[in-house]
């Protein structure tokens, strides 16, 4: 049994039937629709946010009905924003296979993602789920002005710490709180509560994030990706903003020229990402990337002791153990 099998002990029957009902909820009458569907539901991921929305409803109430549209949602707004990013990547690899956009071209991807979107907000509307539906619209426009923020900043490099926590607050973060706000008010869960959730899957997000971000330094055999990705895509991490604020101004001018002039060439991005390893910039962001670990787990403690916490507490920690 996996570390994950372990972690979904409490919530396994839920997630084995909510399988079924996200497959049904992006059915379509359209054939390209449903064989573009079949391809994405059979290549999904570790599914850790619906795992996030099923056990914040169990440490809140119990899971109903609702929960499974909460979750279906989230995971039908993951999948879109998913398929839209590797249009903007312009990335043919989604895990290990091809993307939508490499096998049917960007624009069949973008209708596909539009469809998908619908399709989460409509399950809410259909099921009068509103505050449901208030949660994971917010965060649909939280990602879309982080991702924005993120390429504006891009072009001119001049991401600082600050504005570096704005960017993943809003892309990733947002979706683990919603996760946990949409589990807890499926749940039945009163204001307090629900706010108290979001704010715990805030921190679980930014904690994500960093671990994310530290991989692009690690070797490709450990994590089975390849590394120097996000200094390719010149997006200023945690561990090369840390490095470039603590460096000596002819290395930091280096840096900089190379990830804006030279971040195709493979030996400069290497070396880009030597001067990192070998400065602060690993073990600062792992020290940042604890904090938050932290700071979600003693919120976490405010909650009635239960299997749902135990597992809720080992989930966050596999998200900053994972090894990809």
């Amino acid at each position: 049994m996996s570390e994950l099998d372990k972690i979904k002990a409490p919530i396994a029957k839920e997630m084995d039937e909510f399988e079924l009902k996200f497959r049904d909820s992006m059915k379509s009458h359209v054939p390209l629709l449903e064989k573009i569907t079949y391809y994405i539901v059979k290549r999904k991921g570790k599914q850790i946010r619906p795992m996030f929305v099923f056990l914040s409803a169990g440490i809140c109430g119990g899971v109903v009905e609702s929960t499974y549209r909460a979750a279906s949602m989230i995971e039908l707004l993951h999948t879109a924003t998913l398929v839209h990013d590797d249009v903007v990547d312009d990335s043919n690899e989604r895990r290990g296979f091809f993307s939508v956009n490499a096998l049917w071209k960007n624009k069949i991807a973008v209708l596909v993602g539009d469809y998908l979107l619908s399709k989460g907000l409509l399950l809410a509307v259909d099921n009068g789920e509103f505050d449901l539906l208030k949660i994971v619209s917010d965060s649909v426009r939280e990602m879309s002005e982080g991702e924005l923020l993120q390429i504006e900043k891009a072009r001119r490099l001049d991401i600082d710490e600050d504005v570096y926590f704005d960017i993943i607050r809003q892309k990733t973060a947002t979706l683990i709180a919603s996760c946990c706000a949409s589990g807890a008010s499926s749940a039945g869960a009163d204001a307090d509560k629900v706010a108290r959730m979001k704010q715990i899957g805030q921190d679980v997000g930014i904690a994500f994030q960093i671990k994310d971000d530290l991989f692009d330094y690690e070797s490709s055999s450990a994590i089975g990706k390849p590394t120097g990705i996000d200094i390719k895509e010149r997006k200023m991490t945690l561990p090369l903003i840390h490095t470039l604020a603590t460096v000596d101004n002819q290395t930091r001018r280096r840096i900089i020229n190379i990830v804006k002039n030279h971040n195709n060439n493979p030996a400069k991005v290497e070396e880009v990402i030597q001067i990192v390893r070998e400065g602060k910039g690993i073990a600062y962001s792992e020290e940042k990337m604890i904090i938050y670990k932290n700071k979600a787990l003693k919120a976490l403690e405010t909650f009635p002791d239960s299997e749902f916490r135990d597992s809720f507490r080992n989930l966050v920690e596999f998200t900053v153990s994972r090894k990809k």
